[in-house]
């Protein structure tokens, strides 16, 4: 019998104690099977490439929850519950240094979220290192929470805060962020967590589910991302900025001036739910979210109309964005 070779060598030993789930038979065939159990499979991909979503010095088990952390949070935008993921990872070595503290990581949220890893493909590259995964959610039959259902009246609603990871990657970078905080490592070191480490907001996917009338992850910034929103359903929006929630260093850092408000919305990477909420279903959203453990904070509302939102001051007047999100071209 011939030996194994390296590929397969190095998937036996980091990444086949991973697949847990019986339709993935322990990575030894070509694909694996994912049973619908009566749902609709909703399925989303995002890749991490080193150099534009983290730095090439991140350690890498922060590398691992974040490939698969930004997918889960697609699936909780939509209201579906993981089901599993395949990864597709292009090395430019096979160093166990790397290797073992990224398969542990991922092994461990896989665990946590229950989305077992079902697949994938190992590469070799010149360039950049790559990590794309894909992951599955299931969700009732025509369940799924879209962009485009969002209806004039309905608030807008954001989880958690924003901001805090495009704060962190100022950090990281020697910003005005770093010298602002030079004495204070906690507020620093939280900052670059959110950066480095996103939390998906999966125990909110069911009240998503149950009361959006349209959601999506805020991913490349809120402005942005709560303009796309809008473009599909066909209508505006209006938010008071001093509703954003934000974390205490970012209030401190607004208020100082270090940053203005705008690199606080067009910031990427905050990986929070973005949804429309009919006014009727806002307490009752607002409980279960309480019961998850996430906050929610209403920030303005869907307005009629195909202009870009409006993000109005403390007096009402129109902020002037030049920039509303990252992008990529």
């Amino acid at each position: 019998m011939a030996s194994a070779s390296a590929e397969d060598s190095l998937i036996a030993r980091y990444f086949m104690p991973l697949a847990t789930d019986p339709g993935a038979f322990d990575l030894g065939d070509d694909a694996a099977i994912l049973k619908a159990l009566g749902d609709d499979i909703v399925v989303t991909t995002d890749a991490i490439v080193e150099g534009v979503h983290f730095l090439p010095d991140d350690p890498p088990d922060t590398i691992a929850r974040k490939a698969l952390g930004v997918n889960l949070s697609d699936l909780a935008a939509k209201g579906a519950s993981p089901a599993g993921c395949v990864l597709t990872l292009a090395l430019r070595a096979a160093d166990d240094g790397w290797l073992k503290p990224f398969a542990q990581a991922l092994g461990e949220d896989t665990a946590r979220f229950g989305c077992p890893l079902l697949g994938g493909d190992t590469v070799s590259t010149p360039g950049p290192l790559m990590i794309s995964i894909t992951a599955f959610g299931r969700v009732g039959a025509g369940r799924m929470v879209r962009r485009s259902g969002a209806k004039p009246g309905d608030l807008v609603v954001v989880t958690g805060t924003i901001g805090d990871a495009a704060l962190g990657l100022d950090v990281l970078k020697h910003g005005a962020v770093a010298t602002a905080l030079a004495d204070d490592a906690a507020a620093r070191d939280l900052l670059v967590g959110r950066y480095r480490v996103p939390q998906p907001r999966t125990a909110l996917a069911s009240a998503v589910r149950d009361h959006a009338q349209a959601a999506m992850d805020v991913s490349d910034g809120l402005a942005g991302d709560l303009t796309k929103l809008c473009r599909a359903s066909g209508v505006s929006a209006t938010i008071d900025v001093a509703r954003i929630p934000l974390s205490g260093v970012a209030a401190s850092l607004v208020a100082s001036g270090t940053v203005g408000i705008e690199s606080i919305v067009s910031g990427g990477d905050d990986y929070e739910i973005l949804c429309a909420i009919p006014q009727n279903h806002i307490e009752a959203f607002a409980r279960a979210a309480g019961l998850a453990g996430i906050a929610v904070t209403a920030i303005g509302t869907v307005t009629a109309g195909k202009s870009v939102p409006r993000f109005l001051d403390a007096e009402g007047r129109d902020i002037a964005l030049q920039r509303l999100s990252y992008s990529h071209f």
